[in-house]
């Protein structure tokens, strides 16, 4: 999936500085791989012993090939100081959040805060207290998950190293750079024998990414779950999801890619890119593809487009509606994989809703929830402090009380 040359300047940023983590590693490869070019950008950053030095960053960058605004946004992203007054100010780029109900075109404040502008009208309270958080901050998500074995024991994955943590009827189980790696030591060494299933959870706060024995990679968002076999044998191959998971699915026309949703749908793959959102709380089950060709319930689906399901038990024998949905924002919907929370269009309870996975946090409203909603984006690695200081801006209010419950207040 293309990225945008922000997202990249931002992976740079992170990689120079020694901040990246093992998804975003993995991002920043494809990128580098994709043409010499990016590769000799990449090697060549990461060489420089002065990047303070903002003439020399431009006089060595400026001859490869940036027409997509990709060399603006690494310098302005490594925010290099221009010695000379008369040199261009390239500004940062930043997000803004709106609150369409309290907007009003005439006499915009503009609040910087947390690199990020928030656009607030005339009705907007222009005092806004602090957040009450005080010395009970709360830390963001990281990676990490557990791992469940076929004979029931588990795994904690959050701080093991690299190698070999299993191995399993002929599969090795290996830990790679944060991400988990199936390796098949001879195919079909499950052929008449019983299946062995793992199960990947990733916690509240937590979220990992996954390789499955045939080359298909998955990432899990905070408090979801698959479930998969060691070793992919028959005619198809089949797992099991809930909570929220992209796929990037090896291609194999002669054994289709099944994904069993909640048990309440089934998506079936030739070799594609999409996502699943399938959180018990969420109103609807959503499908969207990025690339290739899946099928919900028998209902097609082409790229951009999303399906939608009720999300509730149904009379068995019976199959679920499926909505089909064109031109969606595909970049909101895996905000999530690249580090970003996108509150594009989302109600106050859909931001807490995201809130509470990545925070481990109970979210509780007190009085009458505000009918707002917000567009932008927000880095998702800053303490919930920061997050909530800033979402103040909005004229929401927040108190933290017995550790991780958070209360909204009117």
């Amino acid at each position: 999936m293309p990225q945008s040359s922000s997202h990249i300047a931002r992976l740079i940023y992170s990689y120079l500085n020694g901040t990246i983590s093992a998804l975003e590693t993995a991002e920043l490869e494809r990128w580098t791989k994709a043409s010499p070019e990016n590769q000799q950008l990449l090697t060549e950053l990461a060489n420089e012993t002065d990047l303070l030095d903002a003439v020399l960053f431009q006089e060595k960058y400026e001859q490869h090939e940036m027409r997509s605004g990709l060399y603006e946004n690494i310098r302005a992203q490594l925010a290099f100081p221009y010695p000379d007054a008369e040199q261009p100010v390239v500004k940062t780029p930043v997000r803004k959040i709106l609150q369409r109900q309290w907007w009003i075109a005439a006499s915009v404040i503009l609040v910087v805060c947390a690199g990020m502008y928030f656009w607030l009208g005339d009705n907007q309270p222009a005092d806004t207290a602090p957040v009450a958080v005080h010395n009970k901050d709360i830390a963001p998500g990281k990676e990490g998950a557990i791992l469940t074995l076929a004979d029931g024991s588990q795994i904690v994955l959050d701080s093991l190293g690299n190698g070999v943590i299993a191995a399993q009827n002929g599969t090795q189980v290996v830990l790679k750079n944060g991400a988990l790696v199936y390796e098949t030591k001879g195919a079909g060494s499950q052929e008449g024998s019983q299946v062995a299933y793992n199960t990947m959870n990733t916690p509240k706060g937590r979220q990992f990414s996954l390789l499955l024995p045939d080359g298909t990679r998955v990432w899990l968002n905070a408090a979801s779950s698959i479930r998969f076999p060691t070793v992919f044998t028959g005619n198809t191959r089949q797992v099991e999801v809930n909570g929220e998971a992209y796929f990037e699915v090896a291609k194999n026309p002669a054994m289709p890619f099944m994904v069993n949703v909640n048990n309440r749908a089934t998506i079936e793959v030739l070799g594609t890119h999409f996502n699943v959102n399938a959180y018990e709380n969420e109103a609807t089950i959503n499908t969207t593809l990025l690339e290739g060709k899946v099928k919900i319930n028998n209902a097609l689906l082409k790229p951009g487009q999303q399906a939608q399901l009720a999300n509730k038990t149904i009379a068995a024998g019976s199959t679920t509606p499926v909505k089909i949905v064109g031109e969606v924002d595909v970049e909101k919907v895996v905000a999530w994989k690249n580090g970003l929370f996108n509150f594009e269009g989302a109600t106050l309870q859909e931001v807490m809703r995201q809130l509470t996975r990545w925070y481990d946090i109970e979210v509780v409203f007190e009085g009458e929830v505000p009918d707002i909603r917000f567009v932008g984006e927000m880095e998702k690695n800053m303490p919930l402090k920061d997050l909530l200081e800033t979402l103040e801006k909005t004229g929401v209010h927040f108190r933290i009380e017995a550790g991780r419950k958070l209360v909204v207040l009117p």
